[in-house]
């Protein structure tokens, strides 16, 4: 679909990347990745068309379609938010304008035989054809189920969009590239704008979309869930794995230990001809060879390995006094923002050592709850501190509360006190501000950099509770590997706000969800509480259809089963989905299945042995397909299991 042929981009005097080619298929769900500054977002928009290559093409079919959205955007729009997102359907709203037209101008006409008035139906009636072979009486219906999935409720979608964080209109964004339907679809960094169960509903979208998909992302579980394929790209080149993320990874490093067996190999062999050649220099019965060989060192191609950068974070947290039993308690809390309430009268407490997380949809008191935690925030009812309790806060702008004309030195050095001074150029190196890198000014330093600042800063403060509101936006998957170590081994109490899944996950063992101005708490990790999640949102079904079976219509509830009727229908629907799956499954496994007896008929063929040629590349194809046999009957049998649950709940309604 496109072909992207030896592209070259040059900054700074160095190549970005140098002669890279590959190929973009129409149902390709690709994984960009590469370390910060490797070139991703470049090439995104090299593809896109917002800069061009210094060498090389991209070919593609000119009717071809491409949707981008990258990791910031300046929006200004004094449409509401289902008016700015019907702007994707720009055909549609032109038809309907133009049907809407002519049907006025026909109503003021009666010269019913005249060529005008045969031309203007001839018109309506194109019009209107094309308008309902794209669905556009649908459009509205469209674009509420899109808004309604990126976390949109629905007295949201008919309010302004200036009233709305920039978060909140990226999803907007997101949702006019989803509804144009792209041929293929281009995401930076989208899951820094969702939240968990509006990342869930995108990957379950972008799983079933009809292009091509490539993301950029620092969520290992949002590319895992999505991606079949990943190309990274490293030191000016890209590598091409038909592989999800955590299977490159493993991949990759296969790959290096090759790379490196292979590079050690020619080295031995360059030393041993070197060593011939200073041997036999000067002997003129040698002379022959020793040019032979001298010729074949200067047309040897050099093996070289792409090293993994091994520069991450590496720190801990530092050790203070052990809080109380009690770290918290709350009574009656109540936040509200002018007339518009955000918590009401929540009660909790938490136990030294608990590491929870806060999640829930964007605009439902997460960080107002951080905030009122670290005593930033007024509010009504009452929070006691416990005894000996003392608090580091990680607020989600703290990159933009850094002063932009301090250099990162100054920025500890301003605030280290005693001993502690003479480390922070330790401190520093911890988090990869290296050598002239401590002499930078903030204002010039990268999302992930302020970030990396902001935690270093953090520590020069002991505390025995951390309260982390969004640590690892701009952060890596690396460096998010090394905070979670840390928090880990971290002997305090956590509460940390996070849309990570893979993050969370090991790291919290309790979970508060924030929802309707309160919370409700969830024992467990992450997954268990997703999982718990699904089982409230099947058992709220099913008190809501009982409750309609024991009671008989009135005038005031004329639907009668109306709500029954509907929760009977979702079960159907998600019942119909999973046998789908379940099918598709089968189909898959039985192709599997035949390609592995084809493949063992040609390996128990006589004339066939290991050393044969071609026999490798059989043997290597018999063992992928294998494995892709066994993945896809553990997927069939969990599928299954799923079924019989959601059969056996269904029943009991």
């Amino acid at each position: 679909m496109i072909i992207v042929n030896n592209l070259s981009v040059h900054f700074s005097g160095d190549y970005l990347f140098e002669d890279i080619s590959f190929i973009i298929n129409n149902r390709d769900r690709i994984g960009l990745v590469g370390k910060n500054g490797a070139g991703k977002t470049t090439l995104m928009r090299i593809l896109n068309g917002e800069l061009s290559p210094e060498k090389g093409n991209i070919s593609h079919p000119k009717d071809i379609t491409i949707g981008y959205l990258p990791q910031e955007i300046k929006l200004r729009s004094n449409k509401t938010v289902m008016d700015e997102t019907l702007t994707a359907f720009k055909e549609e709203l032109e038809l309907e304008k133009t049907i809407n037209s002519i049907n006025e101008k026909i109503s003021g006409r009666d010269d019913y035989g005249s060529e005008k008035y045969n031309d203007l139906v001839q018109k309506l009636a194109e019009a209107t054809e094309r308008f309902e072979l794209l669905d556009g009486s649908r459009i509205k219906v469209k674009v509420e189920k899109v808004l309604r999935g990126l976390g949109f409720l629905p007295g949201d979608i008919q309010k302004p969009m200036k009233e709305f964080s920039g978060g909140w209109q990226m999803r907007v964004e997101l949702a006019k590239i989803l509804l144009k339907k792209p041929n293929l679809v281009m995401l930076d960094e989208p899951t820094n704008h969702l939240d968990i169960q509006s990342i869930q509903w995108l990957e379950d979208y972008l799983t079933d979309y009809p292009g091509a998909v490539m993301v950029v992302s620092h969520d290992r579980a949002f590319l895992d869930n999505i991606t079949t394929r990943t190309i990274e790209v490293s030191n000016g080149k890209v590598y091409d794995y038909k592989a999800s993320f955590s299977d490159y990874e493993n991949m990759r490093r296969e790959r290096m230990e090759i790379e490196l067996a292979a590079m050690n190999n020619q080295q031995k062999q360059i030393a041993q001809i070197e060593q011939f050649i200073e041997r036999f220099r000067y002997k003129a019965t040698k002379a022959k060879q020793v040019q032979s060989k001298i010729k074949f060192l200067e047309k040897m191609d050099k093996a070289d390995v792409d090293e993994i950068d091994q520069s991450s974070i590496y720190f801990r947290f530092p050790q203070t006094t052990p809080s109380g039993k009690i770290v918290l308690e709350a009574s009656d809390i109540t936040k509200a923002y002018g007339e518009k309430e955000v918590l009401k009268d929540l009660s909790f407490s938490i136990s030294r050592g608990e590491k929870i997380a806060f999640v829930g949809k964007n605009g439902e008191g997460k960080t107002t709850l951080s905030r009122i935690i670290v005593n930033d925030l007024d509010y009504t009812g009452t929070l006691k501190i416990g005894h000996n309790v003392t608090i580091g806060y990680f607020a989600q702008n703290q990159d933009e509360l850094l002063d932009p004309n301090k250099t990162v030195f100054q920025t500890l050095d301003d605030i280290a006190v005693g001993d502690v001074r003479k480390n922070i150029r330790g401190i520093l190196g911890g988090f990869l501000f290296i050598g002239e890198d401590v002499d930078k000014k903030v204002k010039v330093l990268s999302g992930g950099e302020k970030s990396r600042l902001a935690i270093a800063k953090m520590l020069l403060s002991p505390a025995n509770l951390l309260v982390l509101d969004e640590p690892t936006n701009h952060l890596d998957i690396r460096s998010k590997d090394i905070l979670k170590n840390a928090l880990l081994q971290f002997k305090g109490t956590v509460i940390v706000v996070s849309h990570d899944r893979d993050f969370l996950n090991g790291l919290t063992n309790k979970i508060f969800e924030f929802k309707n101005k309160n919370i409700s708490e969830y024992p467990g990790g992450v997954y268990e509480y997703l999982e718990s999640r699904k089982i409230d949102q099947f058992d709220d079904l099913e008190a809501a259809g009982k409750a309609k079976k024991t009671s008989k219509p009135t005038t005031a509830d004329p639907s009668g089963g109306k709500l029954e009727w509907e929760s009977r229908k979702r079960y159907e629907s998600m019942i119909r989905k999973l046998k789908n799956r379940i099918s598709d499954k089968e189909e898959k496994i039985e192709k599997l299945e035949k390609e592995l007896k084809t493949l063992e008929n040609q390996m128990s063929d006589s004339d066939k042995s290991l050393d044969a040629p071609g026999s490798e590349e059989i043997f290597d194809k018999y063992n992928k397909i294998k494995k892709s046999l066994e993945s896809e009957e553990k997927e069939w049998e969990k599928l299954n299991l799923e079924l019989e649950d959601l059969i056996h709940t269904s029943k009991t309604q």
